[in-house]
């Protein structure tokens, strides 16, 4: 993908034209799930049945009664039939873009990288036949859309991911007691969250807290969850030199990067964070992954869209 956006901001007419991105791209989680033994293990999930996919030759562990005789013996080796399960289950995206998103040392900022990334996932979902929704929030607002398999769904979902991004050329200034963030979008997503949706919450997860792992726990429960993780390379290591400016509510602050007792405090921060953030997923059953604001979120989702939708 060429990133021809603005580093510092995505628009709608950005996100709509991500379909390009995306056509490229599987998403096997909410695609239909291909069985060698159609009918001898019942889904968990309620499906609308079974249809045909193709032949191929016969593999050891195939059911034999999928064998197609008349291909086999056209072919002169065995073949069997491949069917497709069908299902329809709700994809729920959950896309922060508060205050701590709006910064990058490299590529883009991480409320665009976010962005970007629900809106491919998006449109996968929509192509492949499900129910997309989400909840799009920040400091101040939090907007609710439900699962709806119409590409007006997507639609409004991308109006929101483009209007929720700050938008002015200074660091948003965290509104007081606004009562909006990930805990709270997490626990008004149980409100709309049907049992068996595919859930993806796309964060930088920098305010977790211990509210955080037990709401976590509870949609995973029920739910594919997947944590989709905005990370900018500060916030891996600082450089060995070198004075920087971070940009803050008050103006910028300054850090000389070749001190070692401010290293050693940064180091700390980070490590410490990490930890919580690792013991968060591992304690609430979420898979988990991790995107760089220096990279291509289509190349980056490309390796994370694994087999059976676990983000690896």
């Amino acid at each position: 993908m060429a990133d021809s956006s603005p580093a510092t901001l995505i628009t709608l007419p950005e996100l709509v034209r991500l379909q390009a991105d995306a056509r490229a791209l599987k998403l096997p989680s909410v695609k239909p799930v291909r069985s060698r033994q159609a009918g001898l293990r019942q889904s968990r999930q309620k499906g609308r049945g079974m249809t045909f996919s193709e032949v191929r030759q016969y593999q050891p562990g195939d059911d034999i009664r999928s064998i197609d005789w008349r291909v086999t013996a056209r072919r002169q080796a065995p073949h069997t039939k491949l069917y497709e399960e069908e299902r329809e289950r709700p994809v729920l995206l959950i896309v922060d873009l508060g205050p701590t998103l709006f910064f990058a040392s490299a590529g883009a900022y991480k409320q665009v990288r976010g962005a970007q990334v629900a809106a491919l996932l998006a449109w996968l979902a929509l192509w492949a036949g499900d129910q997309v929704g989400g909840l799009v929030f920040n400091d101040r607002d939090l907007a609710v859309l439900r699962p709806a398999r119409r590409r007006k769904s997507v639609l409004r979902l991308l109006d929101h991911l483009a209007n929720h991004q700050h938008q002015g050329k200074t660091p948003p200034t965290p509104a007081t007691n606004s009562g909006h963030g990930l805990d709270t979008a997490l626990a008004e997503a149980r409100r709309v969250t049907h049992t068996g949706s595919r859930v993806f919450i796309i964060s930088d997860f920098m305010n977790i807290t211990e509210q955080t792992t037990t709401l976590l726990g509870a949609m995973s429960r029920h739910n594919s969850v997947s944590a989709i993780r905005i990370q900018d390379p500060l916030e891996k290591a600082l450089p060995s030199s070198g004075r920087f400016a971070v940009a803050g509510p008050d103006g910028p602050i300054w850090f000389d990067a070749s001190n070692p007792r401010f290293q050693q405090a940064w180091q700390g921060k980070i490590d410490a964070h990490e930890q919580r953030l690792a013991d968060c997923f591992r304690a609430s059953g979420v898979a988990s992954a991790t995107l760089s604001t220096g990279e291509n979120p289509a190349t980056a989702l490309r390796l994370l869209l694994g087999p059976g939708g676990r983000i690896g």
